[in-house]
């Protein structure tokens, strides 16, 4: 397996962490230790669950971290729902990122597909 730094997965979720943290930016102030807080850390939590997982070695271990590194991608959704339904962030910045999201979703469950069809140990 290549390092998980050539993985199209890691790179759209690196991408997809910049893009969050230029997002919150325009966020209240009030929201920096609430929303703006849990959405940065789930948005980090995409590519760093990616690189520990692949570098755990054991297919097992790789695939938990994958699924992690998924529920962290769908939790960032949904708190950008939220931001959005509380009208903090605009729908058409919305509609974009969540696009963004999607794409990875894409990715990640492919490579947990590869993963769990694979004959590693």
């Amino acid at each position: 397996m290549k390092s998980y730094k050539n993985l199209e997965g890691w790179e759209k979720s690196m991408q997809l962490v910049k893009e969050v943290y230029l997002l919150v930016k325009s966020f209240p102030k009030e929201e920096l230790y609430g929303l703006t807080s849990q959405i940065k850390r789930s948005a980090v939590s995409i590519p760093a669950n990616i690189a520990e997982g692949i570098g755990r070695n054991y297919k097992k271990d790789t695939i938990q971290f994958l699924h992690i590194s998924r529920g962290s991608l769908y939790e960032l959704e949904t708190l950008l729902n939220i931001a959005e339904m509380i009208e903090i962030l605009q729908t058409p910045d919305f509609e974009i990122i969540s696009k963004n999201i999607d794409e990875c979703a894409r990715i990640l469950n492919g490579l947990i597909s590869y993963y769990e069809k694979s004959d590693l140990k």
